[in-house]
């Protein structure tokens, strides 16, 4: 038995290491790693798990939303560029309105100038004839009256040449 106690106290001279006392430590510290495992481990590798999906799910989300924002954007400078050639097709247009405007605005203007060049010819042909008409109405009546004169007497190449000339007088004071 003295082997047993021997073996059982090795190394006295180092510290005295027991081979029991060393199996029920080491029974006891397996008993408190399956403790440790199931009542701490467990439930931190939950909430270990747990945050390493909250984590993951906040990436996931932030990835989306960057997405969105970056299609966001994309959809801001597809619209920007589609209003900015709507704007310029409305100016073209209103340029384009405004160069009808002009033209047809010089086109009636041309057209109103002919019309009353074409009316005030045709009312000066008028005045024309009616001055024509009215200085025929008065030769002839002069000549009515310078006939009877000249049939009333018989004069001489003298009298005949002063009675033209008061005629010619009379005309001019009368259109005067």
């Amino acid at each position: 038995m003295h082997f047993y106690t021997d073996l059982l106290t090795l190394g006295v001279s180092v510290g005295g290491l027991r081979i029991g006392d060393m199996l029920t430590q080491l029974f006891f510290f397996l008993i408190l790693l399956a403790l440790l495992k199931k009542f701490a481990w467990g439930p931190l590798m939950s909430k270990m798990e747990e945050r390493e999906n909250y984590v993951a799910n906040e990436i996931e989300e932030a990835e989306k939303n960057r997405k969105d924002a970056e299609e966001a954007s994309r959809e801001a400078q597809a619209q920007l560029k589609q209003m900015k050639q709507e704007a310029q097709k409305i100016i073209e247009d209103a340029r384009q309105a405004g160069v009808k405007q002009e033209n047809d605005i010089i086109e009636s203007a041309r057209a109103e100038a002919d019309r009353l060049k074409v009316a005030a010819q045709a009312d000066i042909q008028n005045e024309k004839e009616k001055a024509l008409q009215a200085l025929q109405d008065k030769v002839a009546s002069l000549s009515v009256m310078i006939a009877s004169k000249v049939i009333e007497k018989e004069i001489s190449a003298q009298d005949q040449e002063k009675l033209i000339n008061e005629y010619i007088k009379e005309v001019g004071d009368s259109d005067a």
